[in-house]
């Protein structure tokens, strides 16, 4: 990412561009399903919490995506007004507003291109929320970014992988997101046969590589650095 003052990537809303790219049938879709990966739960967790039935959600939120789609709406998203996923929550909320059919969204998808979701893993994140005063919109933005961070993590043990560096990224992810039973970096220098110098440069770089990496996943879907940072923020606050 640039560095304060200098250019934005020019990676920004690529994927939201990609999706609406009607001329490539193939990409848009390999966008979209990108796209889905990352705002599938929060959009579930948001119709959830309206009350609507598990089975209901899902169907709501795979007619939702669809509509998307179909009617082009990608296409008007402006990247100058922002954020794309405050344009994706008016739009829910516009889309649950309106009269829609039950009948057809219980048709679980009426003969379209099922978009890849996983209704397990967005139930049970759903079911694992505190009963308490939250919002749909903040329950939307939590979720988003839990999606978001696993997404991040999920990249960075692919590029540890791809080098044979598996087992020291399970040891020091524990340290990076702060988990419980993390080791000391001493412990884990002993558990790898590694130097302990070593380890704490290797930590510092995967927290380097960390940010590097959800600065990419969020430039993605934002027009501009202030957009970029103002998420970040938004994403740790929430959370």
């Amino acid at each position: 990412m640039a560095s304060k003052g200098g250019h934005f990537t020019g990676t920004r809303w690529s994927l939201v561009l990609a999706a609406a790219d009607g001329q490539n049938n193939t990409r848009s879709r390999r966008a979209l399903d990108e796209l889905v990966k990352g705002y599938w739960p929060p959009l579930y967790s948001y119709i959830r919490h309206h009350g609507h039935s598990q089975a209901d959600a899902e169907d709501l939120t795979q007619e939702f995506l669809a509509r998307l789609l179909e009617k082009k709406d990608l296409a008007s998203v402006d990247p100058a007004k922002g954020k794309f996923r405050s344009f994706l929550l008016a739009s829910l909320k516009h889309f649950l507003a309106n009269e829609w059919d039950r009948q057809r969204a219980k048709k679980r998808g009426g003969g379209r291109h099922l978009l890849s979701i996983d209704t397990r893993d967005a139930e049970d994140r759903y079911r694992a929320e505190p009963v308490d005063n939250v919002t749909p919109e903040l329950l939307f933005t939590r979720h988003w970014a839990l999606t978001l961070l696993d997404k991040v993590l999920s990249r960075l043990r692919q590029e540890y992988k791809a080098r044979s560096k598996e087992p020291l990224f399970d040891g020091l992810k524990k340290a990076l997101t702060a988990e419980l039973d993390a080791p000391s970096y001493a412990q884990l220098a002993a558990q790898l046969k590694m130097d302990p110098d070593t380890v704490k440069v290797a930590a510092h770089r995967l927290r380097q590589r960390y940010r590097a990496v959800l600065c990419d996943e969020i430039s993605q879907t934002v027009a501009d650095r202030d957009s970029l940072e103002e998420e970040i923020r938004d994403l740790f606050n929430c959370l």
